[in-house]
């Protein structure tokens, strides 16, 4: 074929001048996708990732959204809201998994692994510390593209997904400690936060990330005296900034600390470990020398926790004594309020899913955006997290590499 440039160049000057024709970017073609929500089955998981206003914004936008039975129940979402908004009701997971597109909060079973098709996509928790390898190659067997979306980044590079369950997690810990102490049997009989004439309670957070940001706005929100430990005095700074009042904040002092423990009402412990395994900070000694009826929230529970007497425990037996020390050990506190966090993942997951629907399918989006990208952990069966190839002996081909190679 002769080259347009080499033709362009043989023309006269005059004739370089004249209106050339232009070559116009022809726009990619939405697809109608269908999406579907099975019913959470996973123990004491009450979020759903679609609520029924996403649902309209979906069915408006000329999309099909399947929701299993009883899917919202738990949220507070009934069914009829849901076909209202023009979901279709359905009764079986075989029939939700006959979708595109499969949103899940939390990892697929073995059996829901079993239903899935080839090209079919599913956005989910990924939970990467409880996985066998057996799950990943049940995975790849099916030839799917699967995204966690707690790896997910946005604009910023933050991670959205565990910003807001950690913004919900921390405001939560709150309101669970002030119901505890309160507790005669649990707590002391006290009243959290401050009173006229009364001196105020005493909070300890250990870790300035998120969590511990919106511990302490609602603490402080509560009239209570707020301690802030974390090693990193970059976060304490930026924690300090963020909340736009002075507190007290430290580093990991272990004397420091130990003294701030000995009279505190509430200790929240919210380190959270890149490396998957949350150090443990606070000894069973620190524990004993504490108050008879003081609070503890291990947070970090869910990544082995830092208070060497935790242990997990569940929503329907949330806590135990230590000490005469109080525990809330939940690994899933955002399932506390399932309402809210169920509104906070849908206000994530349906931009997703429109960028998807207009960028003609989800290779096409994973191409160009790369937050979604950092998200994908199969990519038609195939490993692209080097983390997950590495832990459980897979073959590992680079996402970039992949996207640059598809057309």
């Amino acid at each position: 074929m002769e080259d347009p440039l080499s033709e362009l160049t043989r023309r006269s000057p005059a004739e370089r001048l004249m209106p050339q024709e232009e070559m116009l970017e022809v726009a990619r073609k939405k697809s109608q996708l269908t999406i579907g929500v099975p019913k959470e089955i996973a123990l004491e998981e009450t979020r759903v990732p679609l609520v029924p206003d996403g649902v309209n914004l979906l069915i408006r936008e000329g999309h099909q959204v399947l929701i299993e039975a009883g899917s919202g129940l738990a949220a507070h979402f009934p069914d009829h809201e849901y076909s209202e908004a023009g979901a279709q009701i359905v009764y079986s997971p075989q029939e939700v998994f006959k979708s595109d597109i499969i949103l899940k909060v939390a990892p697929l079973t073995i059996g829901e692994i079993e239903l899935m098709r080839p090209k079919q996509t599913i956005i989910s928790a990924l939970q990467m510390a409880v996985q066998k390898e057996s799950y990943f190659r049940s995975l790849m067997s099916r030839k799917v593209n699967a995204l966690a979306f707690e790896l997910i980044r946005d604009k910023t590079q933050a991670f959205p997904v565990v910003r807001a369950m950690s913004e919900i997690a921390g405001c939560t810990s709150i309101f669970i400690a002030a119901e505890y102490l309160a507790n005669p049997e649990y707590g002391r009989g006290k009243m959290f936060g401050g009173f006229t004439g009364i001196g105020p309670s005493e909070v300890v957070i250990i870790g300035a990330g998120t969590v511990g940001e919106y511990a302490a706005r609602s603490a402080l929100g509560l009239g209570a005296m707020v301690k802030v430990f974390d090693n990193s005095v970059y976060r304490l700074r930026r924690l300090q900034n963020n909340l736009g009042i002075r507190i007290f904040t430290s580093i990991l002092h272990p004397t420091v600390l130990l003294e701030s423990m000995k009279t505190a009402d509430l200790v929240i412990g919210a380190v959270h470990s890149h490396g998957g395994k949350s150090p443990c900070l606070i000894i069973r000694e620190m524990i004993k020398q504490m108050k008879e009826g003081a609070i503890v929230i291990d947070v970090s529970i869910d990544q082995g926790g830092c208070f060497e007497t935790s242990r997990p425990t569940t929503h329907s037996n949330p806590v135990f004594k230590e000490h005469g020390v109080t525990h809330y050990c939940v690994p899933n506190i955002a399932s506390r309020v399932p309402h809210t966090a169920s509104q906070a993942l849908n206000n994530i997951f349906v931009p997703i899913i429109l960028d998807i629907c207009s960028e003609g399918g989800i290779e096409s989006l994973i191409k160009k955006d790369y937050g979604v990208r950092q998200g994908v952990y199969l990519f038609n069966g195939t490993s692209t997290n080097l983390a997950i190839s590495k832990i459980f002996n897979l073959p590992f081909q680079d996402i970039e590499l992949l996207m640059a190679a598809f057309r």
